[in-house]
């Protein structure tokens, strides 16, 4: 299943053709600025800056289903992210994860790779998925799971062609 098959606005407008990201480690993210999670955009873009060099990038996609923890146009999220926590990897206009109105790529992710116990859907703000230089979903994270605790896995990828 090719997930970076598509093309998504980023918060500035300008339309990001995800398949732009093959052959690069890709970490994507369903973000928001008012959620207990909002302080692992710190870990994020530390990774981001570690790795980046190797062939890391990571994708934030913000998103307001849960709790309307992302209430902010797009000024303001990119604001936000910026001054409080230095965000410098692509962060897209805010999505819809679950239900009808589900972006393409979350449904495709979520086929890709179930979450416990089988479902679909996205249970909270910061769910992640890593794929490998092919564009494979080769794991879904949790919420809880915290940014520094994928660096093995993301290392491991980086390692590999």
């Amino acid at each position: 299943m090719d997930v970076l098959k598509y093309e998504m606005p980023l918060l500035t407008g300008e339309v990001q053709s995800l398949a732009d990201y093959k052959g690069k480690v890709v970490l994507i993210v369903n973000t928001a600025s008012q959620c207990g999670f909002t302080p692992q955009f710190k870990g994020l873009e530390e990774l981001y800056k570690e790795y980046e060099d190797q062939g890391l990038v990571i994708l934030g996609f913000p998103c307001n289903q849960f709790g309307k923890q992302e209430p902010g146009d797009s000024g303001e999220i990119g604001a936000f992210c910026e001054k409080n926590y230095g965000v410098t990897f692509p962060v897209f206009e805010k999505i819809e994860v679950n239900g009808t109105a589900a972006a393409p790529l979350y449904q495709d992710l979520k086929k890709a790779a179930p979450g416990l116990m089988g479902t679909k859907n996205i249970k909270w703000n910061f769910t992640k998925f890593l794929l490998n230089r092919q564009g494979e979903v080769v794991e879904r994270y949790a919420p809880t799971t915290k940014p520094e605790e994928l660096e093995a896995s993301i290392k491991e990828l980086l390692s590999r062609d």
